[in-house]
C-alpha cells in the first residue's frame, strides 16, 4: 500500500493552551497509539491534504525527530463550521501484527448486462479487511466483465489468502439489476427458444401417436 509522509515534532505540553497555540500556528495536534505509550506530536495542517481529502487509502510514514513510525489513520476531528482539522489519531503498524482497514473496491471491465440496458448497483464501495501491513492492498478489484442482467458479485468471490474480509460471505458488493430499457441477452434467447422448440416437438409427437 502507498504511504504518505507526515513530518512532525513531539509535543512537550498537551494542555488546552498549547493546543490552541498549535492550531493558531497552522499545526494539527496528533497522537500515535499502539506502541508502549501514546506519542503526542504536531504536524503542519497542509501535510494531511493527500492523506485525508482523497477517496484512496494510504498508510502514514510519520517522521519525528529522526525516528520513523509506520501507522494508519485511526480517527480525525474536524471543526463543525470551518471543517479545519482539529485533531488526528494514528495507530502504529508492526510487521507481525494484523491490522483492520477499510479498503476501496475498484470495478474492472465492462458489464455486458449494463451494455444491454441493465442498472449497475454498487452498494459496497469499501470493504473492511484484516491483514498484515505488507499485505494491505490499495484497492480490492471486482471484475464485472461477466455480469449479465441479474448477476452479482459477493464478498466470497473477492477474498484471497492474504486478507480476511470482515463481512458475511454472501454480502453483495456489486450487481446488475433489470431496467425498463434492458435488452435480453442473445444467449438467453437461444436457450429459451431451444426449450420451447423441444417442448413443441414433444407435444406434436404425442398428438401424432394418439
Amino acid at each position: 500500500m502507498q504511504s504518505i509522509t507526515i513530518k512532525g515534532s513531539q509535543r512537550e505540553s498537551v494542555g488546552k493552551v498549547s493546543t490552541k497555540a498549535l492550531r493558531n500556528a497552522g499545526k494539527v495536534p496528533c497522537v500515535l497509539y499502539g506502541g508502549d505509550k501514546p506519542l503526542h506530536f504536531s504536524a503542519d495542517e497542509i501535510s494531511f491534504k493527500k492523506l485525508v481529502y482523497t477517496a484512496n487509502v494510504y498508510t502514514a510514514t510519520i517522521e519525528l525527530d529522526g525516528t520513523t513510525y509506520h501507522a494508519i489513520l485511526q480517527d480525525i476531528q474536524f471543526h463543525p463550521v470551518t471543517d479545519r482539522i482539529l485533531h488526528v489519531d494514528f495507530y502504529q503498524l508492526f510487521d507481525d501484527k494484523l491490522v483492520t482497514m477499510n479498503i476501496p473496491v475498484r470495478l474492472i471491465g465492462t458489464s455486458p448486462g449494463v451494455i444491454n440496458g441493465g442498472s449497475l448497483s454498487f452498494p459496497m464501495r469499501k470493504l473492511s479487511i484484516r491483514a498484515l501491513p505488507a499485505d494491505l492492498p490499495d484497492f480490492i478489484n471486482a471484475d464485472i466483465s461477466k455480469l449479465k442482467i441479474g448477476n452479482k458479485l459477493v464478498v466470497s468471490e473477492l477474498a484471497n489468502d492474504k486478507m480476511h474480509i470482515l463481512h458475511p460471505e454472501n454480502t453483495v458488493v456489486v450487481q446488475v439489476r433489470t431496467a425498463r430499457a434492458a435488452i435480453i441477452d442473445d444467449d438467453d434467447d437461444e436457450e429459451e427458444e431451444g426449450e420451447e422448440g423441444a417442448a413443441g416437438e414433444s407435444t406434436e409427437e404425442g398428438t401424432a401417436t394418439e
